[in-house]
């Protein structure tokens, strides 16, 4: 799997060719739009509505949207937060991760957090954290199972939907040591 940044500034356009990849797998996804509430109508997502979603994302110099290509396929969208608007919160935020509902189930989604653990480690941060929306017990069971914990409940600031904050911290990674017999090292 390839992650790169959507190659984009708030004020330009998405190539016509992207924005139609994008909108398939913002389509791809009708389940999680009924639930979120983030358009109108989650059986007709239109590219200007995806388009539009994505600057709001871009126009927040703290967010990274990035893109997720496996075998040259767009597989998944994540959209990160370098900084919280709490000065308090020194975490970086996963605001977004979505995987084309017909690659669901197969560990892109899984390898995709990875990669953006991976990001944030590299950076020097400690842990990461994300809300999911309390009507989305599918989506706390994915998180739970990749080692998030539940840190809070509250509503999410852009909607005031009700959701539970979770947190994981981010431990460097280190090859496993071997000892003279071949068993790890305690």
């Amino acid at each position: 799997m390839i992650l790169k940044s959507l190659p984009l500034t708030p004020d330009h356009d998405i190539p016509g060719p992207l924005l139609v990849e994008l909108t398939a797998l913002y389509v791809s996804n009708r389940e999680f739009h009924a639930l979120s509430g983030d358009f109108p109508d989650p059986d007709g997502i239109r590219p200007e509505q995806v388009a539009a979603e994505l600057a709001d994302e871009l126009a927040n110099p703290d967010a990274e949207v990035l893109l997720a290509r496996s075998a040259g396929r767009l597989a998944g969208i994540v959209i990160t937060l370098a900084h919280h608007p709490d000065p308090t919160d020194p975490d970086p935020w996963i605001g977004l991760l979505m995987v084309d509902a017909g690659l669901q189930r197969q560990g892109h989604g899984r390898r995709l957090v990875s990669l953006v653990e991976d990001r944030f480690r590299s950076a020097g941060r400690a842990a990461v954290r994300l809300a999911v929306l309390e009507n989305n017990p599918k989506a706390l069971a994915f998180w739970t199972a990749l080692g998030y914990e539940t840190i809070d409940h509250r509503p999410d600031r852009g909607r005031g939907r009700p959701c539970a904050v979770l947190r994981k911290a981010l431990h460097q990674r280190f090859p496993r040591l071997q000892g003279r017999s071949g068993f790890p090292c305690p």
